[in-house]
């Protein structure tokens, strides 16, 4: 059994992405954090996936990490050998770099800022560090860099949101004013739901290329099958999911 680890989750799209991409049972995992250690002790599964706000919580569980999980410090994919010992994974990586691809934009030399600095920022940062970018700034509301004093990053090239600010249901919201940036050349928003933030919106008005969050959680969800099963997927599969998902939850809009 596969499935999603999570505290909240009311409104994932994991289970349908996973059922176009394996033939295995994949289920929901909502579990308090009282709960937790009872639930990574039973180990009632062969392999999961783990979202907010467990992804660092789960490192201590593991008896190995992957070496992008060690360097990131976030596990996003358990995996259960045979002797119940856990073995955790970071696919998100994965998915930030189909975000690039997808954008066909290349940050190397550029500056990037990087609003939040949860577990998906610091990943963020791992792969943009990886490609070269020249500064990367991670802002926070009460770190050195803070939504105060954006004024001093003004000149960043690549903005990525990585808080739930816009986030269904608390929707028609922006973490910042793109008005405050002199010329960004791209912007990133790894929420998916909606799919349209007021960021990306906001980014769209100003003929800014933008991407959404989307095919990032189908290129991790398709790099954790591939752990899940130990079989190869082709990347055809990442367009043909995100459009297939983004169909659905745009009927279930028009449904109401």
């Amino acid at each position: 059994m596969y499935g999603l680890l999570g505290e909240k989750l009311p409104h994932s799209f994991s289970p349908q992405i996973h059922a176009y991409l394996g033939s295995y049972s994949y289920r929901l995992f909502e579990v308090k954090p009282e709960d937790l250690d009872a639930f990574l002790t039973k180990r009632n599964f062969d392999g999961i996936n783990v979202t907010i706000p467990y992804k660092k919580a789960v490192i201590p569980y593991c008896a190995a990490l992957s070496a992008r999980a060690r360097q990131i410090g976030s596990v996003n994919t358990i995996l259960r050998g045979e002797d119940g010992s856990l073995v955790g994974h970071n696919t998100d990586y994965d998915g930030f770099e189909t975000l690039l691809q997808k954008l066909h934009y290349n940050p190397a030399g550029k500056k990037a800022i990087i609003l939040g600095s949860g577990g998906s920022a610091v990943m963020v940062q791992a792969v943009l560090k990886d490609r070269h970018a020249s500064e990367v700034v991670i802002v926070s509301r009460t770190g050195e860099n803070n939504y105060q004093n954006l004024h001093l990053h003004s000149d960043a090239s690549l903005i990525v949101n990585t808080t739930p600010v816009g986030m269904y249901p608390h929707t028609g919201v922006s973490p910042i004013d793109l008005n405050d940036f002199a010329a960004p050349d791209a912007v990133i928003d790894i929420i998916y739901n909606p799919a349209n933030t007021k960021l990306l919106l906001d980014a769209q008005a100003r003929g800014i290329p933008c991407i959404n969050g989307l095919p990032m959680l189908v290129a991790q969800a398709k790099r954790a099958s591939e752990l899940f099963t130990g079989q190869s997927l082709d990347n055809t599969m990442i367009d043909y999911v995100t459009k297939c998902i983004a169909r659905q939850t745009q009927n279930i809009l028009l449904i109401g």
